[in-house]
């Protein structure tokens, strides 16, 4: 399964997306999450010591993680802020934290947390603004390397014919 979840005001993009991914026949959802209720991770911890996999806030999060658990593929899509992703998509990515163990292991000659599920997602960004592509790239790939999964690319918005060809 596909989740796409857009962080922006530009509801466009979702609709172009969900119409070719409508044709392709794809397994999909989208979630318009720019007015949602989301608040920041607080590292509190809560997730890996007191209710394992479960936040501690009880926002709009809760549903957007269940579904990241049992998708394939997760794409946001970013404003950006400063160069880098804003505070809206950050969220996205931050909030994932209960989806990883407390434990640690290493894989290959770094250290990184074991995942709480057997199931992977991979990660794709699709921004809008100004930002480094290349940083942007290589910030998805340490976040994929984190998650024990693949990137699937960054892309601008203007490509999302490419992006749709890349999401199966």
């Amino acid at each position: 399964m596909i989740l796409i979840v857009n962080t922006t005001e530009n509801v466009e993009i979702t609709e172009k997306l969900h119409n070719r991914l409508q044709m392709k026949g794809a397994d999909f959802e989208v979630i318009e999450a720019y007015n949602m209720n989301i608040g920041h991770c607080i590292g509190c911890g809560h997730c890996w010591l007191k209710d394992p996999g479960v936040c501690v806030q009880k926002d709009d999060y809760g549903e957007i993680l269940r579904k990241i658990v049992h998708a394939d593929q997760l794409w946001v899509i970013a404003d950006t802020k400063l160069g880098f992703l804003n505070h809206r998509a950050k969220k996205i990515f931050d909030r994932i934290v209960p989806i990883l163990d407390i434990y640690l292991e290493f894989r290959g000659d770094q250290m990184r947390h074991i995942m709480r599920y057997d199931t992977r997602t991979d990660l794709g960004l699709i921004y809008q603004g100004e930002a480094d592509r290349d940083f942007l790239q290589s910030w998805s790939d340490r976040c994929t390397m984190n998650l024990d999964s693949k990137s699937l690319g960054v892309y601008k918005v203007t490509e999302w014919e490419e992006v749709a060809a890349c999401m199966q």
